[in-house]
């Protein structure tokens, strides 16, 4: 990669509960195909100096070792609910690695939330081994982490605020079902965009897939990618079909250089 180029890899393209659902039969959940093997929704981006995630959940780990990751500057966190923030407590191998803590950032509610959560990360007398985090807080203006610089997007996700991110010429955003027209403006003149829609139906906190696809038009990047993804969908394969030529089901590992 050139410097002005990011990586974008997806770590996870599922749900809350992921894909396969446990315990569930359907047609989905009994797919071969990789592409309907959901982790919880994830990303890492890098560029040639600077390596984030966004969002580090229950399956944060086994994503980590799948990547074979190596280095990790900071997790950035989108909102807190567990599929997002579950897996805080594994970047102690980074810590370990990288002989420094793991910077945390989010808006300051995330961050009490981490607090509590992962109060033994926090104690005054620390147990060994516990991870060590610097907490930074997210306050809707433009941040600098290493080399990378990210511009918030304030969406909403039913009742709980929520940040997307735009990184140059790329934008993210999942759990949003409702996004102002200016905070929506944030996101044009991207190349590439990652937005969520959890199923064909309506839903009172996800966008939908026509939903999305309305989004995309109005933003019209080269490429547009489909994320947090239910077992409610339906088959990659199927809908992969029916999407717009330039938008995209993401497929977990899937790597996109803008």
């Amino acid at each position: 990669m050139t410097k002005s180029k990011l990586e974008v890899v997806i770590l996870g393209s599922g749900t809350s509960q992921g894909v396969p659902v446990v315990g569930c039969t359907c047609t989905v959940c009994g797919s071969s195909n990789p592409c309907d093997k959901r982790l919880r929704s994830s990303i890492l981006v890098r560029n040639n100096e600077t390596t984030i995630v966004i969002d580090a959940g229950p399956d944060f780990r086994q994503q980590m070792l799948r990547e074979k990751a190596r280095k990790l500057d900071a997790v950035v966190i989108t909102h807190n609910h567990k599929d997002h923030t579950g897996g805080l407590d594994d970047v102690r191998a980074f810590n370990w690695i990288q002989k420094k803590p793991m910077d945390i950032y989010a808006r300051n509610s995330v961050l009490n939330a981490v607090r509590n959560e992962y109060s033994y990360a926090f104690a005054e007398n620390k147990y060994p081994g516990v991870p060590d985090m610097n907490l930074f807080e997210i306050d809707g203006k433009p941040l600098t982490t290493g080399t990378m610089k990210l511009l918030p997007i304030d969406a909403m996700h039913h009742q709980m605020p929520v940040y997307g991110f735009r990184i140059n010429d790329f934008s993210y955003l999942t759990d949003a079902n409702h996004i102002e027209q200016k905070e929506l403006d944030k996101m044009k003149g991207s190349k590439v965009i990652i937005i969520n829609a959890l199923r064909k139906e309506k839903h009172i906190s996800h966008f939908n897939l026509e939903e999305a696809i309305d989004i995309i038009r109005y933003i019209n990047p080269e490429k547009a990618y489909i994320t947090h993804i239910s077992h409610q969908m339906g088959l990659h394969k199927n809908i992969q079909q029916e999407l717009p030529d330039q938008v995209f089901l993401a497929c977990d590992g899937q790597r996109i250089v803008i």
